[in-house]
């Protein structure tokens, strides 16, 4: 499913980019290397591993309060300076969700010498937020609410960005697979599929999830943020 939807994104850039001058495409490890290898090889541009992960560092998008989690990418992650210096870039990524980390790593490109740094993303945009076990921030922090594609991309900096069409994004999932009739695409598309979800229900989880609300949590439980002695 992921070569396919790196395989919908490449034809997605074609029609929107005819014309495009991406040097290299390179993944944001490690959910969306099968996708950009597939990306890659459709486009006709070579693929490169600019970033070392350090493996000992979480998931960001999950982390309460935005220091933590800006620094927790700048910990995680680190571009290979000789990938980047003097190249157009284009970097895939899983999905955004608050922008924290497509913000940081779009900053690190460039400090690492790209000329243009483009992204494209193997999911929609997320504008919803999860209600079935995933602890997703609030709407209001998501990257995506409210705000078009080429919006997200001077947010984060970045010089255009693709997302996945939710349609080609369901066909990937399916094809060759012909149990799946259905599956939840909420934090897409707003639908619920259980069809019980309501507003007030969806108010609650928000006033819960806000990164106001962590943070007031964790004072109470005796947590501080470690990174304002560092």
């Amino acid at each position: 499913a992921r070569l396919r939807m790196g395989e919908t994104l490449a034809q997605k850039i074609l029609e929107l980019y005819p014309t495009h001058d991406i040097d290299v495409v390179i993944p944001i490890p490690d959910s969306s290397r099968t996708a950009a290898l597939s990306l890659a090889y459709d486009l006709g541009i070579k693929y490169r591993e600019g970033f070392v992960k350090n493996r000992y560092i979480p998931r960001t998008f999950i982390m309460p309060g935005q220091n933590i989690r800006k620094k927790s990418v700048r910990q995680k992650l680190n571009a290979i300076n000789l990938e980047f210096k003097d190249k157009n870039v284009l970097l895939v990524d899983d999905s955004i969700v608050r922008g924290t980390t497509s913000r940081e790593i779009v900053q690190m490109a460039k400090e690492a010498g790209a000329k243009r740094v483009y992204i494209a993303s193997a999911a929609p945009p997320v504008r919803h937020p999860n209600v079935y076990g995933i602890d997703m921030p609030s709407v209001n922090e998501l990257i995506a609410y409210n705000r078009s594609a080429d919006e997200v991309a001077e947010t984060i900096g970045a010089d255009w960005l693709v997302y996945q069409d939710i349609e080609d994004l369901i066909a990937s999932a399916q094809k060759g697979n012909d149990s799946i009739a259905k599956f939840d695409t909420s934090c897409f598309t707003g639908e619920y599929i259980t069809g019980d979800v309501s507003k007030d229900y969806l108010a609650r989880i928000e006033s819960q999830r806000n990164d106001s609300a962590k943070e007031t949590k964790n004072i109470d439980e005796g947590l501080t943020d470690l990174t304002k002695n560092q």
